[in-house]
């Protein structure tokens, strides 16, 4: 079975405000995107696994669109939770994983890399040490699956890293993952170096010598491809049988930059389209 996962990052902030938001008001801009999507995902049931990560304000709103065919997932979690007999409920700002699970989340988008870069900014402004993140990103991992949640537990080396890969990647995964049951985890790998405009993606090669590596290192858990399934690369990740998937986000560059619904349609029917034709051939 295939995971698909889409990443809707602050997607729905409208046009003309800054934003990418050009589908519809933000009230409705969750529903919007649940209902332009699921039914068409009907075809491939039995083949992919969907899960769409929204952001906090839409996750109830998109479990209510949602028929059950697409999952809600939460686009992080705090590394404390609500209990009882200990907090009620003191985490002004954050989103504790019950919290998350309550408004319809099932899945848990943790240390994409976004938020890697948060902390390590926030760890170097004190002078603390940057390692000290993954750590912290271990603390999310245990809050989201005591919750409940499945986790989506993202890895990836920056540019100044590439020559250490090895040791980036094994440092994120021995930390990140201590103590966890891997058989509720699917990694997303991230090559942070490749990520953004005018930069140069890694090559089929590239990308399967890291899903080798992660397989090895952990036994066998599943990875899907993080630095961003698009229409363009989609044929060759789907030829990539040591992946199980990808992380959508954007769909449309250019002189359309955004993302829409269609968009994202045609990302999963290129790559599961590609990927049948693969698996039939052999």
């Amino acid at each position: 079975m295939k995971k698909i996962y889409l990443n809707l990052k602050r997607f729905d902030v409208p046009a003309a405000s800054g934003g990418i938001n050009r589908l519809a008001p933000i009230e409705s801009w969750a529903r919007e995107i649940i209902n332009r999507t699921q039914d068409a995902l009907a075809r491939y049931d039995g083949q992919a696994e969907f899960t769409m990560f929204f952001p906090e304000a839409h996750l109830l709103l998109a479990k209510a669109a949602s028929n059950g065919r697409i999952h809600i997932g939460s686009q992080g979690v705090f590394r404390a939770d609500i209990g009882a007999g200990g907090n009620f409920g003191a985490f002004t700002t954050n989103l504790p994983a019950t919290a998350a699970r309550e408004l319809g989340a099932d899945t848990a988008l943790i240390g994409h890399s976004e938020e890697r870069n948060d902390k390590i900014g926030a760890y170097m402004l004190g002078g603390g040490d940057r390692g000290a993140v993954n750590a912290q990103l271990n603390m999310e991992v245990k809050a989201a699956l005591k919750a409940g949640l499945k986790v989506v537990y993202c890895i990836g080396e920056r540019e100044d890293e590439l020559e250490c890969w090895e040791n980036v990647l094994r440092i994120q995964l021995n930390i990140g993952l201590m103590d966890v049951d891997p058989k509720r985890v699917t990694i997303a790998y991230e090559p942070i170096w490749a990520i953004g405009p005018g930069k140069t993606p890694p090559d089929k090669a590239y990308i399967q010598k890291i899903a080798r590596y992660v397989n090895d290192h952990t036994g066998g858990v599943e990875m899907v491809y993080g630095g961003g399934l698009k229409k363009e690369n989609a044929g060759m990740l789907a030829q990539i049988p040591e992946i199980s998937g990808g992380l959508i986000a954007l769909t449309n560059f250019g002189e359309n930059f955004g993302f829409t619904p269609e968009g994202y349609l045609e990302i999963v029917e290129t790559y599961l389209q590609q990927g049948k034709e693969e698996k039939n051939e052999a």
